[in-house]
Order: C-alpha cells, then sequence, then structure tokens
C-alpha cells in the first residue's frame, strides 16, 4: 500500500459518521388501525427513502397520553411528528370547519387533496398552525347515519334519537337534525351503543366495521355527499425540522403535503368500501331519500354559514376558500 493510500484510508476509518436524524413519531391508535398501517408507517418509510437514510422517524410503541394532547406534543417536542383530530380541541382551529361541512363528496381521495390545496394557498393564513410545521391536513370518508332499530325513512327519523359523536362539527350537526348528541370517543362506541346510552352513531363505513359495531347495529342511511367528515392533522416540531438541512426538508416536502392527504384519502376510501361491503347481509344501507336531502339541506345551511363566519373570523375570505375548494373537489371527482 503506497503512503497515500494509507494515509487516506486512516483519514475514513477516523471520520465521524454522517450525521443522522431520528425521529420520534407519536402515536395513540392500534397498529392494525389503515391510519397507522397505511398512512403513518408508510410515511416513515418515505422520509427515510427521500432523504438516502440521513432523516428516519419510528413509530413510538405506546401511546404518550391521550388522543387531544398530540397536537401539543408536537409543539412542544415531546414528539418530533403526531397526527390527530383537531376536532379533540374545540374553539382551537376554526378553518377545519371548511372540511368538515355536510354534503362535501363521496371520495376522501378528492376531499382531502383539496383540503390540503385550500389548506396551501389560504388556511394558512390563520396562523393556527404556525407553532409547527405541517405535513398534512385531510380528511375521512364521509360519515354517515347507523341505528340500532328504528325508522330512517324520514325527515324526522333522527328526531330524539341518541346518536354517538366524536369531536368536530359533527355535534352541532346532530343536534341541527333533531337527534341528541352523545359525546365519546370512538374507544367507547361499543360499550355506548350495548349500553343503551346511545341508540346510534354517525361514522363513515370504516369506523363502524372496525370498531366491531356492526352487530350492534341494524341499519344506516347513506346520505350523499355525507353529513359530515372528520379532520385530520400531520405535525412536527417546528425547531426539529428547522434544524433539518434545506436539501432534507425539500426531500421531506417532496414526500409530504399533498401526496401524504391523497395517501390518507385513498386509505379512508379502501376502509371505506371495506367497511360497506362488511355489512352486506347483516346490516341494510338504505340512500336517503330526495325529501331527506332536502329538509337536512335547509336544516343544515343556518350552521354551514356560522362555520363559514368563523373560518372569516380567523382571518381567511371564507367564501374564497369554501369556493376553491369545492371546485377543487370536483376537479378530483372527475378524473
Amino acid at each position: 500500500m503506497t503512503r497515500i493510500a494509507a494515509l487516506a484510508l486512516a483519514v475514513l476509518l477516523t471520520a465521524p459518521a454522517a450525521a443522522q436524524t431520528n425521529l420520534t413519531v407519536a402515536n395513540w391508535l392500534p397498529p392494525s388501525h389503515p391510519l397507522v398501517a397505511e398512512v403513518i408507517q408508510p410515511m416513515t418509510e418515505s422520509i427515510a427513502e427521500a432523504t438516502g437514510g440521513a432523516v428516519t422517524a419510528t413509530i413510538l410503541p405506546a401511546p404518550l397520553g391521550p388522543p387531544p394532547a398530540h397536537f401539543d406534543f408536537a409543539v412542544n417536542g415531546v414528539a418530533d411528528i403526531t397526527f390527530g383530530v383537531q376536532g379533540y380541541n374545540p374553539g382551537r382551529f376554526r378553518t377545519t370547519a371548511l372540511a368538515e361541512l355536510p354534503f362535501l363528496g363521496d371520495s376522501a381521495e378528492a376531499i382531502s387533496v383539496a383540503y390540503w390545496r385550500t389548506f396551501d394557498a389560504m388556511l394558512r393564513d390563520a396562523g393556527e398552525y404556525d407553532d409547527v410545521h405541517v405535513l398534512a391536513v385531510f380528511a375521512h370518508g364521509p360519515g354517515e347515519v347507523f341505528v340500532k332499530d328504528g325508522d330512517l325513512s324520514g325527515p324526522d327519523a333522527l328526531d330524539g334519537l341518541k346518536l354517538r359523536v366524536g369531536g368536530g362539527i359533527v355535534h352541532e350537526v346532530v343536534s341541527a337534525l333533531g337527534a341528541v348528541p352523545v359525546e365519546g370517543p370512538s374507544s367507547e362506541a361499543y360499550q355506548l351503543l350495548s349500553q343503551g346510552v346511545a341508540d346510534g352513531i354517525l361514522f363513515p363505513y370504516e369506523s363502524v366495521n372496525f370498531f366491531g359495531l356492526i352487530p350492534q347495529l341494524s341499519q344506516g342511511l347513506a346520505v350523499p355527499g355525507g353529513l359530515y367528515n372528520t379532520s385530520f392533522f400531520i405535525v412536527m416540531n417546528r425547531a426539529r425540522w428547522e434544524a433539518l438541512s434545506p436539501e432534507q426538508q425539500a426531500a421531506i416536502d417532496g414526500v409530504t403535503g399533498e401526496a401524504l392527504a391523497r395517501r390518507a384519502g385513498r386509505m379512508w376510501d379502501r376502509a371505506d368500501a371495506a367497511g360497506r361491503a362488511a355489512m352486506e347481509g347483516t346490516l341494510a344501507i338504505a340512500p336517503a331519500s330526495p325529501e331527506q336531502v332536502a329538509a337536512w339541506t335547509a336544516a343544515l345551511t343556518p350552521l354551514v354559514n356560522a362555520k363559514l363566519a368563523e373560518v372569516d373570523e380567523a382571518g381567511v375570505d371564507a367564501d374564497a376558500a369554501f369556493a376553491m375548494l369545492r371546485a377543487e373537489i370536483e376537479a378530483e371527482s372527475s378524473e
């Protein structure tokens, strides 16, 4: 070996390994849940691939706390990346109302992509996410009505029914349609139904199936465009984001944002299709009648107007943002 070659080898052996960043990802759902298995886990793999292994992300094996705490976990650096439901923090995220309004559409993919584009173009201006770096916002599939028994055929079908709801706009939707909202996390839905605390539930098809609720229910009502959607976020601690190199940031942005919103929307659509298929022969699903749609549209119009006013109050032109969202949903749905 020449003296120069020997010197070069010595330099290689003594040089520090290339710096690698490992990001922690908080999780509050079962690992088998499609949001974890088909969105969050693939996201971590995409980040590693896009950065050539320089940035990796590891999903923590146990929850750090309840779902409503996860946005602040990212703000405070308890975890580097978190995901959750904005509606679990009432009053904090007014712009998410746009993506949760009734009758938006039947495809979670179309709604999620449109939501991300509208967020990126207009909703950021509200400053609700200034303390974090946003990796994605998206929505699950259209929320429908499912009940244990009763007649769902008329415009007053929901009057007086006790319906389990989660966070976000769905509480107000249920109230506007004459039903009684029963608050409770998804994990308690089975108990609320089996013990008679709730007569039914508003959920997407996926969730009815995933949480084992089909045996508890007898019928459902498919409302065109859904009665609501639930908005989700995936965010990263700002300090950890700013510590990455510009090249690493660009690589991660390339596999998150719209691409991640689309991945999430496609996941919900697949899961909803599987959920509805699982109901066949057990849980009867009927389409909402034109009379029901007309009556419920009228009943929910004041709520829609109130939510748009809240978006205005957040510093965003609500009418323009809503018009963009609807146009993008239509464009995505027609492809």
